[in-house]
């Protein structure tokens, strides 16, 4: 809620009218906005709509996912569903499960569904945009009221700085400066409160009267249509609570909920009925009602506050934006950007540098374009509207599918809230001419941007599905694949979770060797949050064993964060031989040979020292090269001394495997154990496809925008796959194939 504690200096002084009765009709319309949306709706009903802590946009949109078949990510499978995070149950209604399969059935209402959660994610981020602008630019003028007149190009100029400040301070990390955070906010809710109170006491106290709703019907009786017009700056006293929502991965259920009952909102209630009395005895005051019902002694003070509070909240917001995109990416709807991992310690904190210039060049031409909060409200009053009216949906459904209710019960929630959130959704749509324009222009750009990548990457995928190389044709070629099997581990990476890819026989035919031992990996990502570590590789055969060839899924949520600690591959070894020792023990796993692709097992590899399957020591391995170390060179030593001051060298911990000596095993599983450590040792190598996406010549002249135009540009101007997978690029194999979607 740290957004609507700026707005406070708003929403009356927009609402107020011109006697004592509206004011009370406008502080009654914002107490029962506060009462029936923060407190009723997010904190006590939308709170427990939580995907394994996790709350927001995409949460919601995991939880239909996993209880419904409504997903469009291509590469799921069954095995995903024994997830522990999965929490999957059947349903108990029959009208229930109708309605169910009906959906399920047909794509379009998943696709629209899709859509609108895109579009809900696309209004965080025009959200993350406008944040900053109102709430640098509604703090500043404070200095006006103190007696230091500034004219209205210095406040720009001092708006546009402190918010260069901001982005500029983002690559350090959310950790370095979050320290702050909480007394600031503790301050500002004192604050607050006690100027509030003062306000009630010293100037009307019958503004407590305002709670009855009976002030709401006087008001619009007097106002009118310009009363249900203004219903938009009502918005801007709740601003904030979808971010509550989106922010519960990071605290509990219960602490949100004790910090809003008792702090926020008995604290927010009294400084609206402050500004409420004070306006009641000062008409004149309206257009700025906050600062000016400040008393003279504690105005600095909390003024600086107040500007400290802009910050806090703003850094928020960007930091909320960040992890929005990041589960974008993660679900395949956004293109490939760099994620910077600010702390080693803090799970999820994150910096997106791309993002991060773009937010701020999008916030400074909006500051500067409207240099006035009241259209800049007008848009932030939209893009919450519609934020909180996409979440309201989506909690119906999640009221029918996941917590299985009855129908009835999700009608009356989307009725009841859908009414009250349409009525403010409708009044800042007329504001659409006064700025309302940018979050719908903002949402627009994000949400083609974000189809236009998902339904490239599905054209892509289904290429491969219906391109897949045949079985029997790998099986005819023998285990020598027909070339040359030289020491060493291919890993291949492929979006297939089953089957063999169209780009491996172009690697067949290309490559005049190939490893010894050739890996599939497919990195896909599941609809939950994180995935634990034990449960992340999967490991199977592609073909019989004398081939070597396997194929392990690296399973990661759509919050999970990929180091890069370079224990991939000993993982990955780990894996391997796990499956290896577990298939020996399970003779019906082996069946025929047409069911090796399809016979996945789930490995543990959390921990490389407990294995009993192989051993692994460490030994350091200096950077320093063993040429040099042995040369007589004169002109030799003295470059290395110059390198090694410039860049001293740096010590890894190297993993070597190896079998225990008093196992008894199984001869042919010894051998290809052995086999897959001397392949370990002789090196890795990281095969990958370098695709080109082009329309069919039948395709329309839409799709063929879409794709030739579109999709062409996103995916040359993100991050390639192999940096985006942190593979090194001294193994990375890259072979060329055009796909024609």
């Amino acid at each position: 809620m740290g957004q609507s504690l700026r707005k406070s200096n708003i929403s009356i002084s927009e609402l107020g009218g011109g006697n004592e009765e509206a004011i009370f009709g406008a502080c009654s319309l914002i107490f029962w906005t506060l009462t029936l949306i923060p407190l009723c709706k997010y904190v006590f009903i939308l709170l427990a709509a939580d995907d394994n802590g996790e709350g927001g946009t995409f949460a919601l949109y995991s939880l239909l996912c996993r209880h419904a078949n409504f997903s469009l990510l291509p590469n799921q499978q069954a095995s995903d569903e024994e997830l522990s995070a999965y929490r999957y149950g059947p349903s108990t209604h029959s009208n229930v499960s109708l309605l169910k399969r009906f959906l399920e059935k047909q794509k379009r209402p998943r696709t629209g569904l899709l859509i609108v959660v895109l579009f809900g994610a696309s209004m965080v981020i025009g959200d993350g945009v406008l944040t900053s602008a109102i709430a640098v630019m509604s703090s500043l003028p404070g200095i006006q009221y103190s007696g230091k007149k500034l004219t209205k190009g210095a406040l720009l100029l001092l708006a546009c700085v402190i918010l260069i400040s901001l982005f500029a301070l983002q690559h350090i990390g959310t950790h370095k400066v979050a320290f702050m955070f909480a007394p600031i906010v503790m301050l500002w809710l004192i604050s607050i409160f006690c100027v509030g109170l003062y306000n009630i006491i010293h100037w009307n106290p019958k503004v407590v009267s305002a709670i009855y709703p009976y002030y709401i019907i006087k008001f619009f009786r007097e106002t009118g249509r310009d009363g249900w017009i203004s219903l938009g700056g009502i918005l801007l006293s709740i601003t904030g609570t979808e971010a509550m929502y989106a922010d519960l991965g990071h605290f509990t259920a219960v602490s949100i909920r004790l910090a809003f009952v008792f702090a926020i909102y008995p604290c927010l209630v009294v400084q609206y009925m402050g500004q409420a009395a004070f306006l009641s005895r000062n008409l004149h005051s309206i257009p700025n009602s906050f600062f000016e019902s400040i008393p003279d002694p504690v105005f600095w003070p909390i003024f600086v506050v107040a500007t400290l509070s802009a910050v806090v909240g703003s850094q928020a917001t960007i930091t909320a934006t960040f992890s929005v995109i990041k589960q974008c990416q993660a679900l395949g709807c956004f293109p490939r950007v760099k994620i910077v991992h600010t702390s080693k310690h803090i799970y999820g904190q994150i910096y997106i540098p791309e993002i991060n210039w773009m937010l701020m060049i999008l916030t400074l031409s909006i500051t500067i374009g409207f240099q006035d909060t009241t259209l800049i409200g007008n848009a932030y009053g939209l893009a919450t509207a519609t934020l909180m009216f996409i979440t309201t949906f989506l909690v119906a459904l999640v009221i029918t599918f996941v917590w299985q209710k009855s129908i009835w019960i999700s009608g009356m929630f989307l009725l009841f809230f859908g009414i009250i959130e349409g009525a403010y959704l409708s009044a800042a749509l007329m504001k659409v001419p006064q700025g309302g324009w940018v979050p719908l222009v903002l949402s627009f750009i994000f949400m083609m941007i974000m189809y236009i990548w998902h339904y490239g990457m599905c054209l892509k995928y289904n290429f491969d599905m219906h391109n897949k190389v045949p079985l029997q044709w790998l099986l005819g070629l023998g285990p020598s694949l027909g070339i040359v099997r030289v020491p060493g581990i291919g890993l291949i990476y492929t979006e297939l979770a089953t089957g063999i890819p169209a780009i491996f026989s172009h690697f067949v035919t290309n490559l005049p060797a190939f490893h010894k031992v050739l890996v599939f990996i497919c990195v896909k990502s599941v609809p939950v949050p994180y995935v634990s570590s034990d449960e992340r590789f999967v490991v199977g055969r592609v073909c019989p064993r004398p081939y070597r060839m396997y194929r392990c899924i690296v399973r990661y949520g759509y919050k999970d964060i990929q180091r890069d600690d370079g224990d991939f591959e000993n993982q990955l070894i780990q894996s391997l031989a796990e499956f290896i020792h577990m298939e020996a023990g399970e003779p019906e796993f082996c069946t025929s040979e047409g069911s090796f692709d399809r016979r996945m097992m789930v490995t543990r590899s959390s921990s490389i020292q407990s294995g009993s399957t192989i051993i692994a020591t460490e030994i350091e391995d200096c950077s320093e090269s063993s040429s040099v170390q042995s040369s007589k060179s004169s002109a030799l030593l003295s470059l290395r001394s110059v390198y090694d001051d410039e860049n001293p060298p740096v010590r890894k911990q190297h993993i070597r495997f190896h079998l225990p000596a008093n196992q008894i095993m199984d001869s042919a599983i010894q051998e290809e154990l052995m086999d897959l450590i001397v392949a370990k040792e002789a090196g890795f190598a990281y095969i990958m496809g370098h695709s080109y996406v082009k329309a069919r010549r039948s395709s329309s002249c839409f799709k063929k925008f879409v794709i030739d135009v579109g999709y062409t540009f996103l995916r040359k101007n993100c991050r390639g796959p192999s940096v985006d997978l942190n593979i090194p690029h001294i193994n990375l194999i890259e072979v060329g194939m055009t796909y024609y979607v």
